[in-house]
């Protein structure tokens, strides 16, 4: 019963986010603002989807697959206003690498913290994604449609983290783990080019 809630939650996670480029598609959803162009964002990055994949992986393994993505998401929430109105955060590129690196580590090796650490770092982290989400929403009335949308993939993306987590469950206990050091393998790589010169976000 659990493998088959977890087979149908991936399933929909991954058909949700395969719609994001015929939303693109779609007349008037333009690059400067609307719902397609906030759900696409995330989409766009390596930093940002392998990130929120092993939010949902880690909290997976921790049996805690609502805890941590729900602290992921609202203070991503609170970062992305404080980045429309603040701009771009100085070192934000090197935080969110890291966190891709982080997260890949605490799910690699399923650690286990306090949960009041476990939300403060996810926490933390997600202030950074929110701020460069933020950054980019529209100033017009299309901010809050965009941030609906970055809202959106976010969900689907933890979401889709947290299924791959269940599905493999303590039989595969592997699948997940190998998921983490792949994580944190980009997430090195990503923090190594956030400090070149000329690396565009």
């Amino acid at each position: 019963m659990k493998s088959k809630f977890a087979l149908r939650l991936l399933s929909l996670c991954l058909l949700g986010l395969a719609g994001a480029p015929l939303a693109l598609a779609h007349p008037g959803h333009g690059p400067a603002g609307g719902f397609a162009a906030g759900f696409a964002h995330p989409l766009g990055g390596w930093d940002h989807v392998l990130a929120m994949t092993a939010v949902g992986l880690w909290a997976a393994r921790l049996y805690a697959r609502c805890l941590i993505p729900g602290a992921f998401l609202v203070m991503m929430t609170v970062g992305a206003v404080a980045g429309h109105w603040t701009g771009a955060v100085p070192g934000g590129e090197q935080f969110i690498a890291a966190s891709v690196l982080a997260f890949g580590l605490l799910t690699a090796d399923a650690v286990r913290l306090p949960s009041r650490v476990s939300i403060g770092l996810t926490g933390f982290f997600a202030l950074f994604h929110g701020a460069a989400h933020g950054a980019e929403m529209p100033a017009t009335a299309a901010g809050l449609a965009y941030g609906a949308g970055f809202v959106a993939a976010t969900i689907l993306l933890m979401a889709a983290g947290v299924g791959l987590g269940e599905l493999a469950g303590r039989k595969l206990a592997r699948v997940p783990q190998f998921a983490g050091w792949v994580v944190a393998a980009a997430g090195a790589i990503l923090l190594a080019l956030s400090f070149t010169p000329g690396t565009v976000h």
